[in-house]
């Protein structure tokens, strides 16, 4: 199941293990996301029928080893965003919430008691888990939430308001990230827990088909064991950020390899002055342009892949991943919708729609801007943030 895009035999650097991974995922988007997610966008419909789907594929938490969790590598992970994105960034995002924010988060800083817990029933998508960091005014600067949360006898209480966060309204567990008097900690709180309410954000234009809300904390009232034990500081949330932001390196060449395959054969059939589309030279400019940077996104997606899973993948390192794959895949949507013409507006094709997706993509998880300055830093020593 090649790619028509693959102009240097990618396919001959991925095991037959990582091909069957993705060619099982590639199935899955075709058969079930890519019929209806016209439909779903244009609703504003957030499919969350499809969660016990994904468990079965065992998409959820796949990265992570034991707890029921697939136990998969860094690349077969990537490889699965990719198909997953190349259906819609909503699909993508759905998994990356549940698992590498939600769930790795409990893995990585959990007790052993909060693992066994929450993360076998989150791997099987009984149980959907969000991600409480960003806030109203604390977007790109963390560090300054005003989340907080006092100590009350042996009980914590948390009080203050979250901004943006995925799968929030349809979470049986959020981990919320809240200012103590000992640093920056994380909560585990069933959303069932009084004062605790999640609101979907709305209308938008990106991003349709999935949900991010508003939450707000009015005296949560948690218990002792619901404080994330193996972490202080924003160390914490930060390890989980860069699992996501790993998983968005390969989704967003998913996005534009749909933009273009979609972009491709639409040339091909549509005719104009008694020629095809692709036989014009401006066209196939356009498609060479975007087949190229989409077989350099995949080769750099790929190249971190196996950093991460040798454990020499650094932080800047993704910073590089997740500023290129990003940026050049929302200007691949765009050109692709060039070729579509007028029909290019219509949800009857995927173009327009991925660059809207990818608007948010490329804000989530750390803008343009600052992973510029993580770069920035990494070359000359300087740090710009400040």
């Amino acid at each position: 199941m090649s790619d028509i895009s693959d102009l240097i035999d990618f396919d001959s650097l991925l095991t037959p293990e990582e091909l069957a991974l993705r060619d099982l995922v590639r199935s899955f988007v075709d058969s079930e996301i890519k019929p209806n997610i016209s439909g779903w966008y244009e609703k504003g419909h957030f499919p969350v029928e499809i969660v016990p789907e994904l468990a079965k594929l065992g998409l959820l938490g796949m990265h992570l080893k034991g707890y029921g969790c697939a136990g998969r590598s860094a690349v077969e992970y990537g490889l699965a965003g990719a198909e997953l994105e190349a259906g819609d960034s909503g699909t993508r995002t759905l998994v990356s919430v549940q698992g590498s924010l939600a769930m790795s988060a409990i893995y990585k800083h959990g007790s052993e008691e909060q693992k066994q817990e929450w993360l076998p029933a989150m791997a099987k998508g009984e149980a959907i888990g969000c991600f409480g960091l960003t806030e109203p005014t604390a977007g790109s600067d963390p560090g300054s939430m005003t989340t907080f949360a006092r100590r009350d006898g042996s009980d914590w209480v948390l009080t203050g308001t979250k901004r943006w966060i995925g799968l929030a309204s349809v979470a049986q567990v959020a981990i919320i990230w809240a200012q103590t008097e000992d640093g920056v900690r994380g909560f585990l709180a069933p959303t069932s827990t009084p004062g605790f309410t999640a609101t979907p954000i709305g209308p938008k234009l990106s991003m349709r088909s999935s949900i991010q809300c508003d939450i707000e904390l009015t005296d949560v009232r948690l218990p002792e064991s619901a404080v994330l034990p193996n972490v202080v500081g924003l160390k914490g949330p930060f390890s989980c950020l860069n699992e996501a932001r790993y998983g968005i390196i390969w989704g967003a060449m998913g996005a534009a390899r749909d933009s273009f395959e979609v972009a491709l054969d639409y040339s091909k059939g549509r005719m104009q002055f008694d020629k095809p589309l692709a036989g014009y030279q401006l066209t196939q400019q356009k498609l060479v342009d975007m087949a190229l940077e989409i077989n350099k996104g995949f080769l750099l997606a790929l190249h971190l892949g196996r950093l991460k899973d040798a454990g020499r993948l650094q932080p800047d390192q993704i910073s590089a991943g997740k500023l290129n794959n990003c940026r050049e895949a929302i200007k691949i949507a765009r050109e692709a919708r060039t070729i579509l013409g007028g029909n290019g507006i219509t949800l009857d094709y995927s173009p327009l729609r991925h660059a809207n997706n990818l608007e948010s993509v490329r804000t989530y998880e750390g803008t343009d801007e600052i992973h510029t300055l993580i770069l920035g830093q990494r070359l000359t020593g300087v740090s710009a943030f400040r």
